[in-house]
């Protein structure tokens, strides 16, 4: 697949450069740094709303750039709950820098594929770098967005992301696409913050900004009438940990029937 040229709307490039700006930072981090506790690692991930650095344990960054894990600035670890299988091939929203396709890449085998999705270059780029330095090749990152994604439909076993679906611009369509991409049978692991039912939209916008990963998210409701509306079933949110007032990072798990 090639990258090309995006159309975005103004709230892409509010996320866009937040992220930007946090690659550039990783980048200049991670440059003589010994491991993920120094050079002021967690400044880039709290910039931009990341909770997911302390949630990937040593054996899974053994071997990972230094870049890779100074740059995971989501919400969870969708790896670990994702079931990944030899041979799969597995596509993760908004990969950032990397981490979750690298990690999904060891689980899946050199039979199996990993594909990262996103729209920033400066994170296409170091997620490029990363996984050279990692001498992983079963891997692919690809320019685009999580509302049209660059891929044939049927063509995973798994969607993987992590804290992305709430910065979709277009979420109906962000779950449409989810839908359209797997295969028959494929599921849905994703880490996300997800809000209490109660919480309006304008209560949810009090508790953090859009690109913090807090504005844009669903309710459990929302989420699950979401998934429910693309034809995926089995659906299950399961909350891990609170991450402010009535917001939650949750597991979030659908398949495909078959």
């Amino acid at each position: 697949m090639t990258d090309q040229p995006l159309v975005l709307t103004p709230l892409h490039e509010e996320v866009r450069s937040r992220y930007a700006e946090a690659a550039r930072a990783v980048t200049t981090d991670s440059a003589g740094c010994c491991g993920p506790d120094c050079c002021g690692s967690n400044a880039s991930a709290e910039s931009v709303g990341g909770f997911s650095i302390g949630l990937y344990d040593e054996a899974e960054r053994a071997g990972l750039p230094d870049a890779a894990v100074l740059a995971s600035l989501g919400c969870g670890n969708p790896v670990a709950v994702a079931e990944l299988r030899s041979g799969e091939t597995v596509l993760d929203l908004g990969s950032g820098g990397g981490i979750d396709v690298l990690l999904s890449a060891r689980r899946v085998g050199p039979t199996g594929r990993a594909i990262g999705v996103d729209m920033t270059d400066e994170m296409l780029d170091l997620a490029r770098r990363n996984a050279a330095e990692a001498h992983i090749d079963n891997v692919e990152f690809v320019k685009g967005t999580i509302e049209s994604l660059p891929l044939p439909d049927a063509s995973v076993d798994v969607v993987i992301s992590n804290c992305v679906i709430n910065l979709a611009a277009d979420k109906r369509a962000t779950l449409a696409e989810i839908a359209r991409v797997l295969r028959p049978g494929g599921r849905v692991g994703v880490s996300d913050i997800v809000a209490d039912d109660k919480l309006t939209p304008a209560e949810r916008a009090e508790r953090g900004s859009y690109v913090g990963c807090i504005a844009g998210a669903l309710s459990f409701g929302e989420f699950r009438d979401g998934l429910r509306a693309v034809g995926l079933v089995d659906v299950e949110i399961v909350p891990t940990h609170t991450v402010a007032e009535g917001m939650h990072s949750a597991i979030v798990r659908a398949t495909k029937p078959a």
